[in-house]
């Protein structure tokens, strides 16, 4: 359970220096240049990243139970990473009006997968993970869309053709990664 918080701790700790101390960052980008800057934090974030997968692994392997989900809830779950994965692609598909409704598509899907896997597991290591994962995501999109509104940002839209891409981008992927994807990289079948 060390490794699996000591990731957490790196990885979303290197993921909230914006949020939690963005003058500093700002100084350190200055101090070391922006290269340097975006070397340093993604060193430490895949560090962070590598920690966590090997320490959730080994947590899985002696799981500490703290209770038993319904059955519904894992339908509920598929239902959330469906959106989870929509929400993935109109982050990167430009001038979705999903980005202009939600500001931080990527921010928000990370919440509705964390809140998917925290209901439909039960053990301490899940708890941690993707209750980590979504008081950090809370967060971020809290800042996040303070941040827009203080500098006024406004999303750009284009053709309602994006939003049906980024729909169809995303319902693609989940259904490769909810049938086939997620058994081979987690072990985990979760549709059955």
């Amino acid at each position: 359970m060390t490794l699996l918080i000591l990731g957490l701790i790196l990885f979303l700790g290197m993921h909230s220096v914006r949020v939690f101390a963005d003058d500093w960052r700002s100084a350190q980008i200055r101090r070391v240049g922006p290269q340097a800057w975006k070397g340093i934090y993604s060193v430490l974030s895949v560090a962070g990243f590598v920690l966590l997968v090997w320490g959730y692994g080994e947590a899985r392997s002696a799981p500490v139970v703290l209770w038993t989900p319904p059955t519904g809830l894992r339908h509920l779950a598929a239902l959330l990473t469906l959106v989870t994965f929509v929400l993935l692609a109109a982050a990167y598909v430009p001038g979705t009006r999903i980005k202009r409704a939600v500001g931080h598509p990527m921010v928000a899907g990370t919440k509705a997968w964390a809140l998917a896997h925290l209901l439909s597991n039960g053990t301490l290591a899940d708890v941690l993970l993707f209750g980590g994962f979504l008081a950090w995501a809370v967060l971020l999109f809290i800042a996040s869309r303070r941040r827009d509104r203080k500098a006024g940002t406004v999303y750009a839209v284009g053709p309602v053709s994006r939003d049906v891409l980024a729909v169809t981008i995303g319902a693609i992927a989940w259904a490769v990664f909810a049938f086939w994807a997620h058994a081979w990289l987690i072990g985990v079948r979760p549709l059955g």
